[in-house]
């Protein structure tokens, strides 16, 4: 039972956010790890509830992963009371730690005004739904049949991503 009332949780999350950032067409959030690297989601957050707070074509075509994050942090600091709790470098990776973007928009929800319509729900359940892998790290080894390399597949737990190494035997 927790465990829907956390995906419940994160789908009426997921939704509130996509309904506010609907305007900005480079943002398009679809979970809370990849969707936030590049900062826009966080800015797009702020502008749509504040947009005289600063100007969005300059944050958003100007400034690198690191600069957007460092700036809505910085903002949400200064004009909303939301501690900066996460480090902008944490961010901008390839596979941000999901707990904490959960926790930083979740400061936001409760700041910012929290009208989620149903459409918005709605739409959120049909994203596409990626495999969900448990915090251990699935190790999978294959055999190559026309060669003597062995591969490992990491698959990510918080970004489902999956890297292959080869390694010669």
């Amino acid at each position: 039972m927790a465990g829907l009332q956390q995906t419940n949780s994160e789908m009426i999350l997921l939704s509130w956010v996509r309904q506010l950032t609907r305007n900005y067409p480079q943002v398009n959030v679809t979970n809370f790890t990849t969707s936030w690297s590049d900062g826009l989601a966080f800015n797009a957050l702020l502008h749509s509830h504040r947009p005289d707070l600063f100007d969005w074509n300059a944050v958003a075509s100007q400034q690198s992963p690191v600069q957007r994050l460092d700036h809505a942090f910085n903002i949400a600091r200064q004009h909303l009371g939301i501690e900066k709790l996460l480090d902008p470098e944490d961010v901008a990776t390839a596979c941000p730690d999901k707990k904490s973007i959960l926790m930083y928009v979740t400061s936001l929800f409760q700041v910012l005004p929290q009208q989620v319509t149903m459409e918005a729900i709605r739409e959120v359940e049909m994203l596409p739904r990626h495999s969900r892998v448990t915090r251990e790290e699935h190790i999978e080894v294959h055999q190559q049949h026309f060669s003597q390399e062995v591969s490992f597949s990491f698959l990510l737990s918080s970004c489902c991503s999956e890297v292959v190494v080869s390694l010669p035997t």
